[in-house]
């Protein structure tokens, strides 16, 4: 791959373990919950300054967090590849970060902080070679992809700035097949309120809406939705509608004024995200109209569906690296969760491979990764990048 010769044996004496994990519990010890990852960010920024990388800051329409934007430029013309992170995590309780018996733990270990570690080590592994020898390698970190909390504005607004490659690695917790197809996902939340204030049951007239049973109504129908077919021999799955959470409710003998029902809605055909929504409105409207209830749908479409190119040179040099890594290429399957790729192949049409280090507890307290694991992305990342800018007829270049 470097020339005809494989380039891992060239690669790993420059993989540095103790300068992985410190990299990784920087940026863990910052807790950066989504839409409050500036100061992570300025974390990602300083270690990849000190890396010696090209690194600059940009609003991306978030200025509270700055995107960050890394170069390791070869000098020489030739393709573009990205590495692109998210440092956001998920809305729950902080976890700090421990390493006990070969595997990090704490908030990002698995989404994606741990990843993110890795793509730097790459990086500083090419430095220190002074590879790729042609085209550059650009690292890009941004704030707003845990919804609902974000809505992938950085991203779309990187993409929009023409500041990407000609193809996208993200280091998200998938591990064990390479994704070739997803579906498209929007979260909904929705809300059933009536006029009237909450109010103790024996002082409830009636006839006063009862918004948990206009919930239950809606959770049977929601359920009971007829979905479009779902071909059987679609790699990406079938088409969904899931119900997370339900909530009303102040105490035990109270009629409460308001009722929540959360979930998300997945489908196959692209751009069907529209016509997914107006098929809840069209529940909605039946409710009030049965339960005397004033109903407000959120629909917050994370991403549209998602193919990825199987002859692309980006997917063969990933398969082509795997295998030399572990001994057999990754098989194809579905993309499962909406990731950042499905926003790059919408807005530019790169392709986007998401694979990193086989992790747990990603959305929980619980995250975990074996160092091995960060190990591996590390190589692998390197090695793409060497092979993906230097590979003989792929001259493309983005813009």
């Amino acid at each position: 791959m470097h020339g005809s010769a494989p380039i891992l044996p060239l690669l790993r004496p420059y993989l540095h373990r103790e300068r992985l994990l410190e990299t990784a519990v920087r940026l863990m010890e910052v807790h950066s919950p989504t839409r409050d990852a500036g100061a992570a960010l300025t974390v990602l920024a300083d270690i990849l300054a000190e890396a010696g990388l090209d690194v600059s800051r940009e609003d991306a329409d978030w200025p509270s967090a700055p995107a960050v934007v890394a170069w390791l430029h070869s000098g020489k013309p030739g393709p573009v590849l990205q590495f692109d992170c998210h440092l956001d995590t998920v809305h729950l309780p902080f976890k700090p970060p421990r390493i006990e018996d070969g595997t990090l733990y704490g908030t990002g270990a698995s989404d994606m902080k741990g990843g993110t570690a890795a793509a730097v080590e790459a990086l500083r592994m090419l430095r220190e070679l002074d590879l790729p020898a042609r085209g550059s390698v650009l690292l890009t970190g941004h704030d707003h992809h845990e919804g609902p909390w974000g809505d992938k504005r950085q991203v779309v607004a990187l993409c929009r700035a023409g500041i990407h490659g000609d193809a996208v690695l993200l280091p998200e917790y998938q591990a064990a097949w390479l994704p070739t197809a997803g579906r498209g996902m929007a979260i909904f939340r929705i809300d059933i309120n009536r006029v009237q204030p909450p109010s103790h049951e024996i002082h409830t007239d009636p006839e006063t809406p009862d918004v948990i049973g206009a919930g239950l109504d809606l959770v049977g129908q929601l359920r009971n939705l007829p979905l479009p077919d779902s071909p059987e021999e679609s790699p990406a799955g079938r088409e969904s509608l899931f119900i997370g959470k339900v909530q009303t409710g102040e105490i035990y003998n109270q009629s409460p004024q308001t009722c929540i029902v959360e979930g998300t809605r997945r489908w196959l055909q692209p751009g069907a995200g529209a016509d997914a929504r107006r098929q809840i409105e069209g529940v909605l409207t039946g409710l009030d109209a049965r339960h005397g209830t004033a109903t407000a749908l959120e629909w917050e479409q994370q991403g549209d569906t998602f193919h990825l190119p199987a002859d692309h040179p980006i997917v063969q040099v990933v398969q082509e690296v795997h295998t030399e890594l572990v001994g057999r290429p990754l098989p194809d399957g579905p993309k499962l969760f909406i990731d950042d790729g499905n926003i790059y192949t919408a807005e530019v049409g790169i392709p986007a491979v998401t694979h990193g280090p086989d992790a747990l507890g990603a959305h929980t307290v619980n995250e975990e990764v074996p160092v091995s694991e960060l190990e591996r992305i590390a190589l692998l990342y390197a090695a793409a990048a060497v092979g993906f800018c230097q590979r003989p007829g792929n001259s493309a270049v983005s813009g």
